[in-house]
């Protein structure tokens, strides 16, 4: 994936899966807990990025065997949305975040992630592999969140 494209030829969407899981952290907590990409686990793939995390901010995707993937951040309301973006060649796959407060400490997480574009069907393989681990890494996410904010308060009493 590589090249950046926007506008019109991304209007439809090819493929799309989304998936939402509760962390106990406020949405305050796990918004900067997961705009520190430091944060962000998912082996083999290391993550590259530095600044703050706005829009038009741009990180790299280093996987193995492979050349880096250029993201760039879009779309974002500061505590509660962000969207991250791939261009593709032809087409676009965006990992839209959403934090929403549910009180007594706890957020609802949700991602949705779209492939979108001309030439989406080229990378319908990379979609339905992030499809089945969707589930995973959200559980995962919002694990890491806990542990985080039990770390975090253990360290401040």
């Amino acid at each position: 994936m590589g090249g950046e494209v926007r506008g019109q030829e991304l209007s439809k969407i090819a493929w799309e899966a989304s998936r939402t899981v509760e962390a106990r952290a406020s949405v305050e907590f796990a918004w900067c807990y997961w705009t520190d990409v430091r944060n962000w686990d998912d082996p083999p793939a290391r993550f590259e990025f530095r600044g703050p995390f706005v829009a038009g901010a741009r990180g790299l995707t280093h996987l193995p065997g492979q050349l880096p993937l250029q993201w760039f951040v879009r779309d974002v309301t500061r505590g509660s949305s962000a969207t991250i973006e791939i261009p593709a060649d032809g087409a676009a796959m965006t990992f839209e975040w959403r934090f929403e407060p549910l009180g007594e400490g706890r957020t609802r997480l949700t991602q949705r992630i779209v492939l979108q574009g001309e030439n989406a069907q080229s990378y319908f393989v990379y979609a339905k592999a992030l499809e089945e681990n969707l589930p995973y890494g959200m559980k995962r996410m919002a694990s890491a969140i806990e542990r985080a904010l039990a770390e975090t308060l253990k360290t401040h009493n």
